[in-house]
């Protein structure tokens, strides 16, 4: 039974507030950089949350309004509603939800809000009959604290791919942040020891890719509360340490049409639909651009070069990882997918899956025709050959992605006329900044030399 205007979800997140003795929620969102931000309310203002929605200043968010227009409303999702299991354990309970953004002179949602724009992108599939699941392989590094509590670039382990203990020391570190996940709702698919030294991978199931951006964002949060309880430091940059592998956030795609995997055609080489294959297309074609969003740092761009398994070749293939887009083996026509195996978990997923999206499907609108997958290892292509394959490169540095989103017209006006000025604004002086900084490579190098 509800009360007043609030719905039956509503209604069963109070109910679950009260028996579980919650005595804070954390209102969350994210800021067009990705950053989780959290307005914490007392459990009791929960009903008011859900009928009025909590008003705070959004002029001190990156890149949501200017201070003459600051008051914003979150509105929260209750199907986001999760119990945070660290608090938990700590004597008191505490939940979040993941709010929508609203504008309070309109009443409208903000075109601002990062959701905003994945929902955007998600009512364009829907238009078209689709439904859009996702589901990423975030990976992250585990570096111990120094006494004073900062982060090292010291791993904790000198495990490598798939190694077990005593090698891989952070496993129990994994087992508590799987649990913890599992117990804010997400169903794990797996978990192992990466590549490099100290670098971990935990993959959960697909879902709606709305959900699924949600919990990336939720996932980043409890991966690093849970290594700080053991004293670690979790981070999310793409390329911490030189000279080793850098950590992405391959993401798998497919599009349902009533019920069914529209991406899978049982008669087509691939076992992929004309759908996929002109999504597919779509991706490629818009790839420099959404390369400045899915790889979003001057960081992003130490593991996008050759050599260190990152994909940086503009083309698509069945059987290797060295193309930028993978057609993954399915064992049922519902797990037929693509993956795009050059975004990172810098990215903010809500954009990342956004413009992702809207290629894809600017893709099919247009009926664009895929081009043969590389089956040989692009990694060991001279320039030469490259050419022949008519294979490009993604941008190589920030400033090249940033530039390639601003002349892709599909691509920037899938962040819409709010987010996309600003990001290339952030990320335009995020740049400039880097080349006018002087590195302590460059001083190790010239200082004593010249």
């Amino acid at each position: 039974m509800t009360s007043g205007n609030i719905t039956e979800a509503e209604q069963a997140v109070l109910d679950e507030i009260e028996e579980k003795d919650v005595d804070f929620l954390r209102l969350q969102f994210t800021d067009i950089l990705g950053t989780v931000k959290n307005v914490s309310v007392p459990a009791r203002q929960a009903e008011k949350a859900f009928s009025e929605g909590i008003y705070f200043d959004g002029s001190s968010i990156e890149g949501f309004v200017r201070i003459q227009e600051s008051d914003m409303r979150l509105v929260p999702d209750p199907d986001t509603f999760a119990i945070l299991p660290w608090r938990q354990k700590e004597g008191s309970a505490a939940a979040r939800m993941i709010c929508d953004v609203y504008n309070t002179s309109t009443g409208e949602p903000f075109e601002g809000d990062p959701r905003r724009v994945l929902k955007n992108a998600l009512e364009r599939a829907e238009d078209l009959g689709y439904e859009v699941n996702a589901a990423p392989e975030p990976e992250f590094f585990l570096f111990e604290e120094d006494e004073e509590g900062r982060a090292t670039t010291k791993t904790n382990d000198a495990g490598g791919y798939f190694d077990l203990a005593p090698k891989d020391l952070a496993s129990d570190v994994r087992r508590d942040i799987i649990y913890g996940l599992e117990d804010m709702g997400f169903e794990i698919e797996a978990s192992h020891h990466e590549v490099a030294e100290g670098q971990h991978e935990i993959n959960f199931e697909y879902d709606d890719a709305l959900a699924t951006a949600d919990n990336v964002a939720t996932f980043r949060t409890v991966v690093r509360a849970i290594a700080a309880q053991h004293d670690l430091h979790a981070t999310f940059m793409p390329k911490p340490i030189p000279k080793i592998n850098g950590s992405g956030m391959h993401t798998h795609f497919s599009l349902f049409e009533d019920g069914e995997n529209a991406f899978h055609d049982e008669d087509d080489e691939f076992n992929l639909s004309d759908e996929a294959h002109s999504f597919l297309a779509g991706i490629l074609e818009h790839a420099p651009a959404i390369t400045a969003v899915a790889n979003p740092t001057v960081n992003s761009y130490k593991r996008l070069v050759p050599g260190y398994e990152a994909p940086v070749y503009v083309a698509w293939s069945d059987r290797n990882r060295s193309a930028l887009i993978r057609k993954p083996a399915a064992r049922t026509p519902a797990a037929s997918r693509v993956e795009l195996r050059s975004p990172d978990p810098s990215c903010n997923p809500y954009l990342a899956f956004a413009v992702m999206i809207h290629a894809g499907l600017d893709g099919i609108e247009k009926d664009l025709e895929c081009p043969d997958p590389v089956r040989e290892n692009i990694y060991e292509f001279d320039e030469q050959k490259r050419e022949e394959y008519g294979i490009e490169t993604l941008p190589s540095n920030l400033g090249e992605a940033v530039q390639a989103l601003e002349e892709d017209e599909a691509i920037y006006s899938a962040l819409g006329e709010h987010v996309a000025p600003k990001f290339v604004e952030a990320k335009s002086q995020e740049f400039e900044e880097y080349l006018v900084d002087v590195s302590q490579w460059e001083l190790d190098r010239y200082l004593e030399t010249f």
